[in-house]
This record gives structure tokens, C-alpha cells and sequence, in this order.
């Protein structure tokens, strides 16, 4: 088992043209088919009810809660590393990242889009831009807010069960919609947004405005580093991204 484990890491990384370096996609060498985006802390601002969550989850599963004074600190975090500095076991993972689920399921009709975001989703559905949505937070959670703010511009929303799986979800919706890596934008706010496009090669736009810190994103080597919504828009249309 563990000899065939090590061929298929070595065959993925001769598909991905022996890139290991962050930032593998480079820029866009034309406007993207697809552009995907992540939903918490991408468009939906459920930033203060997930550390809420969070601390709630903390007293039913075990863990050390996020006190306020952590927060900017957990936002220089990868996942892996917030989950080690809270005392989240792996084996446990899966359950409260369901719980959270069914947590955030309960404050959906609270949850508002991000300051600029209902502005650029339009202008790229206006530009016949092909839309997606990749998230940990479940389908109906997405249909339920994009309905509430008159955003039902999506061609298709993915939820990833794992919390930590995004890459593999990636790959399942370039073979089901029959995208090449290098046609996918994907848009994320997290250090594991990065790392999925960068297992996958798709290229990838880090947004500065959700739950990792600028410096964080910056560091795990982005293809893009964007602080205003409608710098995705300029991204696609090959203009300054500033």
C-alpha cells in the first residue's frame, strides 16, 4: 500500500509538470472559462458567526475556544495550525466541521454578502462569465443565501465534505464540466483555497478581505493577491489588479 501511495504522488507531480513552488499556475494566459469561488469569507460574511461557532463547538467537542484577543493571530493560521493551536483532534474534524454546518444553518438568513461582492458577481454575469461556488459549507446554505440577496447567478455550487479535501472536489468539476486547470479562476480567502489550486493548477486569485491575514495569503504564494472585489472583474478582463 504505501508503495503505491509513493507512485501515485510521484505520477501527480509529473502531471502537474514537476511543479512543487507555490503560485504553480502562473498568471492567466487568456480570460478564464470558469470562475469559482469559495463562499465563507468570500462572499458571505460569516466571519464573526463562525468564531462564535467555533467557541460554542469548543464546549460540546473538547477544545480550547478562540478568545477575541487570538483572533488576529488565528487569522496568520493555516487550518492544520489553528486546529494544533486549539487542541483539535483530527478524528474529530469531520464531526464539527458537520456541526458547524448545522450551526451556520440556523444564522443563514443573518449572513450578508461582503462589502463589493453583489456588485462584481453582477458585472460578471453581465460579461457571460461561467460561475461557480466551491465551499465547505453545504449546497442548501449557498442556494439559501444567494436567493436571500437576489445573487442566483451560479451555474453550479460544489461542497466539499472535508473540510481539508477542496482539491479533490476541484478535479471532480474540471472532469465533470470538462475545464482545463489552466481555464478555472479560483477565489478564495484561506491558506487551504491556495493550497487546493496549487495540487490542482488551477490558477488562483487570494482575496484579502476574509478570514487569513494579507501577509498570511501573500507568503503561501497566490497567483493573485486581491483586495477589492471588482479587481476579480479587472483580473478576468486582463486589466490592473491593484
Amino acid at each position: 500500500m504505501k508503495k503505491r501511495s509513493g507512485v501515485k504522488r510521484l505520477a501527480g507531480f509529473v502531471l502537474r509538470g514537476g511543479r512543487r513552488h507555490a503560485g504553480s499556475a502562473g498568471p492567466l494566459e487568456a480570460r478564464p472559462r470558469c470562475v469559482l469561488f469559495d463562499f465563507d469569507g468570500t462572499l458571505g460574511d460569516t466571519f464573526e458567526a463562525g468564531v462564535e461557532i467555533l467557541n460554542t463547538l469548543a464546549g460540546e467537542f473538547g477544545f480550547r475556544g478562540l478568545p477575541q484577543s487570538e483572533v488576529e493571530h488565528a487569522r496568520d493560521l493555516s487550518t492544520r495550525e489553528l486546529m494544533r493551536h486549539l487542541g483539535i483532534p483530527q478524528m474529530k474534524l469531520h464531526r464539527i466541521s458537520k456541526r458547524g454546518t448545522e450551526e451556520i444553518t440556523k444564522r443563514i438568513m443573518e449572513i450578508n454578502p461582503l462589502p463589493g461582492v453583489t456588485e462584481m458577481l453582477r458585472e460578471l454575469d453581465a460579461r457571460n462569465i461561467s460561475l461557480g461556488v466551491l465551499t465547505s459549507n453545504s449546497e442548501q446554505n449557498v442556494r439559501t443565501f444567494l436567493r436571500n440577496h437576489d445573487l442566483e447567478v451560479f451555474d453550479f455550487i460544489k461542497s466539499s465534505s472535508k473540510l481539508l479535501g477542496k482539491s479533490r472536489v476541484l478535479r471532480a468539476i474540471m472532469k465533470e464540466f470538462g475545464y482545463s486547470a489552466r481555464e478555472i479562476l479560483f477565489v478564495g480567502d484561506e491558506l487551504r483555497d491556495i493550497e487546493a489550486a496549487q495540487e490542482t493548477g488551477v490558477h488562483m486569485a487570494a482575496v484579502t478581505w476574509g478570514y487569513n491575514s494579507t501577509a498570511a495569503l501573500e507568503a503561501a504564494g497566490p497567483d493573485y493577491l486581491i483586495a477589492d472585489p471588482m479587481g476579480i472583474c479587472r483580473l478576468v478582463e486582463g486589466g490592473p489588479t491593484p
